[in-house]
């Protein structure tokens, strides 16, 4: 199905309502380990030094976070509903030990304007720059570290600049 180009602030809207029912799928690539997938259920989306971002946070145990240290962008994709197994699947195991995409049988496509490719089986594809990262520090969240963080292991912030987003003509119908 051909997709059309939507606004990067009505696929934030639609991923922020997504992420308390289902998650996100986060695609990141870098020479080193190729394309890696990671179910998000964090976000954020607004304007930034005059430029509209969207951050995800990624703890550093994660398989993402060593890939997306070497990665320039991310893709952020809106699953369709009757996905929640191949969701459950990038969220619970690590792509150090498989493939994500072959086990959760999920087909990469290449991307508008990035390098870091989209899934073809997601309804909304949303495509980023990264500009900044920081860690997030735990003495600056006395009250969320014994509820959130009681590994030390803090997540990091990636800052992606939203520079498209597109999707399946009827995608709203389809929203999980």
């Amino acid at each position: 199905m051909e997709k059309i180009n939507i606004g990067v602030f009505e696929f934030a809207e639609q991923a922020i309502r997504v992420f308390n029912r289902l998650g996100l799928l986060l695609v990141s690539t870098n020479e080193k380990t190729g394309p890696n997938v990671m179910t998000v259920g964090w976000g954020l989306a607004g304007v930034l030094w005059g430029r509209p971002v969207f951050v995800v946070f990624v703890r550093p145990s994660r398989h993402t976070y060593q890939v997306l240290e070497e990665a320039d962008d991310f893709t952020l994709n809106i699953p369709a509903k009757g996905m929640e197994e191949q969701v459950s699947i990038c969220g619970t195991v690590s792509g150090r030990a498989i493939n994500k995409f072959k086990e959760a049988g999920l087909e990469i496509l290449l991307s508008r304007r990035v390098n870091s490719p989209v899934i073809r089986q997601c309804i909304a594809h949303l495509e980023c720059s990264i500009i900044y990262r920081t860690l997030l520090n735990g003495e600056k969240i006395p009250s969320l570290v014994k509820s959130s963080y009681s590994g030390n292991d803090y997540h990091k912030a990636y800052f992606g600049e939203m520079l498209e987003a597109y999707a399946d003509q009827d995608y709203k119908s389809k929203l999980p």
